[in-house]
């Protein structure tokens, strides 16, 4: 009789016979209703098998469907890059719409020395407007050089090495959390200009507008575009349309009256107007750079070709915020407004009622659009933050969940762990845009640097055609943004930007570590030689049966480990000499070749005892030990909790003991007619 069986398929062939006599053929029956289509041992897997068939998973998979909508095939890619007017908003309203609060956020410092100091707004404005150009020309080179994304990581992990690259993903990571801590609290804070109350539940209200973040980024790349587009072009065009119209009256000489903070800063100030101070204001100002970098990581997500729309959409973002910066600053210093010294009002609401009158449509326009599109901010973190942790999964420098793709091709693992950063992050600062911007812009700035510094490397490397002319552009911009790092750094060090610079080497170290267990874990795995492609044989292992009763969960157990190898152990745990006796009676009268050890526990512990007894045969015997565990599994997932789930606990204890293989026996209530049909 032969025993061997026949390798199973998918596919039946099923003989019958022809039209003629004698004439036979053969009918292919593939599966039906399996999720599952192809032939030949291909096979590819259908929206059907992604489908829950219980009632909680079917209710969680509309409410999924509901939310972030039907998944989407791996070939739908292509279809879910954006265009230079859909990438706009997704890659550039952090940059465009820090022009909300960069001017505030220099006035805030000058007003330290009294309103006087507020005229040097205007030049720091220009300065920072300056330093803008520069990163856009620098940043077009990173879009030429490396058109697959990841940015300053991978130009300085190219031409500086690995450390440099993981201090400019480190810098960049920080950067991005902050990116949505920041944007949300000053969305909140722009709402809170025209609806007061909300102001002592900003936190809240934070954490509610990141959740909705999060749902909206889950649904992909191409539909976040389209969904935050109209508040981005909303906003533009209100900011343009006010701008124009204060343009408008102060050169016909209407020019409008200032609007009164509510908790006006002292005239005279609380010191002195040094250089540190002009410096520090400068510093808060950089914020508005923060995001100028997220094109240059997000150039994957373009439409082909890929380089020419990234640099179109850089440079438009340069312009669109430059102008708009640029105009704030100048009507807020000639209106004269002033900063709110609690942040109840911003400088952008005051500027805004001195121009268009406070309660007018056009003023709610204004506020409603940049509370909007200062949330939407937020996604450039979170368009940047998943694509650069995925780029960094990929190399092994992060847990590989980070370079997972969702069903709507998005990296959901990043998008939901930067929520949780961000919302932690914006509790700890009590949602204050104020007390979070010092810890903002130092990540960017040292990114853009080794950036800068890195493309110079490779340009005197590869000498291509117009290779001096890129070396200059860039050495000038490492000279230009490792000068605002310094400053920024230095001016804002003592108000939290320390913890920046902590973070930035344990982070750094953390990835490297990641780094190094991935690459034993490959060393020891890898099959390196053809001497190592044959698969070993080994020895029919040793198995062993824990026993807990005498049931037909345990019958079925014991089947099936009398069928992987012929030397099974079963074993017992009592806490008794008398319990012991009687099971070893039941066992003798079990129709079996199994031999079976008792072991007492008087301290009435059953984990500890087997894994001892484990531990002891594997030191007698050096073959592999296979542990046969019988599991009864209820009808009901709440029955779960009924049971003391004893199997569950030791499968647990032995998941790192080596040399060691666990194999769970389920046993069904349906598996008692099955079991009744065997005999």
């Amino acid at each position: 009789m032969n025993d061997r069986h026949e390798s199973p398929s998918l596919e039946k062939r099923v003989s019958q016979p022809g039209r003629r006599v004698g004439d036979r053929y053969v009918r292919i029956v593939r599966p039906t209703g399996s999720g599952l289509r192809g032939h030949g041992g291909r096979w590819t897997a259908t929206e059907e098998t992604m489908e829950p068939t219980g009632r909680i998973g079917q209710a969680w998979n509309s409410a999924l469907r509901f939310l972030i909508g039907k998944r989407l095939e791996t070939e739908a890619e292509g279809e879910e890059r954006v265009g230079v007017a859909t990438g706009l908003p997704i890659l550039a309203s952090d940059n465009i719409s820090s022009s909300a609060y960069a001017t505030e956020e220099a006035m805030r410092v000058l007003a330290l020395a009294g309103t006087a100091a507020l005229a040097l707004t205007m030049p720091i404005a220009i300065a920072v407007v300056f330093v803008l150009a520069i990163v856009i020309l620098s940043e077009s080179r990173v879009i030429r050089a490396y058109p697959n994304g990841g940015g300053s990581y991978l130009v300085a992990r190219e031409n500086h090495g690995v450390i440099a690259g993981l201090v400019a993903a480190s810098a960049l990571l920080i950067d991005y959390v902050l990116t949505v801590a920041v944007s949300t609290a000053a969305g909140v804070a722009a709402i809170s200009s025209f609806v007061p109350e909300l102001h002592d539940y900003r936190v809240v209200a934070g954490l509610a507008l990141i959740a909705l973040l999060v749902i909206g980024n889950l649904r992909g790349v191409r539909e976040a575009g389209l969904l935050f587009a109209g508040p981005t072009y909303a906003y533009m065009i209100a900011m343009y349309g006010l701008v124009a119209f204060g343009l408008f009256r102060v050169f016909t000489g209407d020019p409008p009256a200032p609007v009164t903070p509510p908790n006006p800063f002292p005239q005279e100030g609380t010191g002195p107007l040094t250089l540190l101070l002009v410096l520090r204001a400068f510093a808060s100002g950089s914020v508005g750079l923060t995001g100028s970098e997220a094109v240059a990581n997000g150039v994957p997500s373009f439409r082909r070709p890929e380089e020419t729309n990234a640099i179109k959409t850089l440079v438009l973002m340069g312009t669109i915020f430059a102008t708009i910066f640029i105009a704030i600053t100048w009507l807020s210093t000639t209106i004269g407004i002033q900063p709110d010294i609690r942040e109840q009002e911003t400088v952008n609401s005051m500027m805004t009622k001195a121009i268009v009158g406070a309660g007018t449509p056009f003023y709610y326009i204004v506020q409603i659009t940049t509370a909007v599109i200062l949330l939407l901010a937020a996604n450039t973190g979170f368009t940047g933050f998943p694509r650069l942790a995925s780029v960094l999964a990929n190399d092994r420098f992060m847990p590989r969940h980070f370079a997972d793709v969702g069903s709507r091709l998005a990296f959901n693992f990043g998008i939901i762990v930067l929520a949780l950063l961000a919302c932690v992050i914006l509790a700890a600062f009590n949602g204050s845009v104020t007390n979070l911007v010092p810890l903002y812009t130092i990540g960017v700035f040292l990114a853009f640097t080794l950036s800068q510094s890195g493309l110079v490397r490779r340009w005197r490397r590869l000498r291509n055609p117009g290779w001096r002319v890129s070396m200059v552009i860039n050495a000038f911009g490492t000279l230009v943004t490792g000068t605002v790092l310094l400053v920024v750094a230095y001016t804002k060090f003592e108000h939290g930007a320390w913890m920046v610079l902590v973070l930035i080497p344990l982070i750094t170290a953390l990835l490297y570590g990641i780094h190094r267990h991935y690459q034993t874990v490959h060393d020891a795995l890898v099959i390196t030689g053809p001497e190592q492609q044959h698969v070993p044989v080994f020895p029919a292992p040793l198995v062993i049966v824990p026993i807990a009763r005498l049931d037909r969960a345990a019958l079925q157990a014991l089947a099936f480990a009398g069928s992987v190898s012929p030397t099974v152990k079963a074993v017992h745990i009592s806490t008794s000499n008398a319990s012991a006796e009687e099971f070893r009676r039941r066992w003798m009268q079990l129709d079996t070749n199994i031999k079976l050890d008792i072991v007492v526990s008087p301290y009435r512990s059953l984990l500890a005892p087997l894994l001892k007894y484990i531990d002891a045969m594997g030191k007698s015997d050096d073959r592999p030990i296979t542990v046969v565990l019988s599991e009864f599994v209820p009808r009901h997932w709440w029955e779960w909790l009924l049971h003391s789930q004893t199997a569950f606990r030791l499968k647990a204890a032995l998941l790192f003991r080596p040399n060691t293989i666990v194999i769970d026996v389920p046993y069904h209530f349906e598996d008692t007619s099955n079991l009744t049909r065997r005999r």
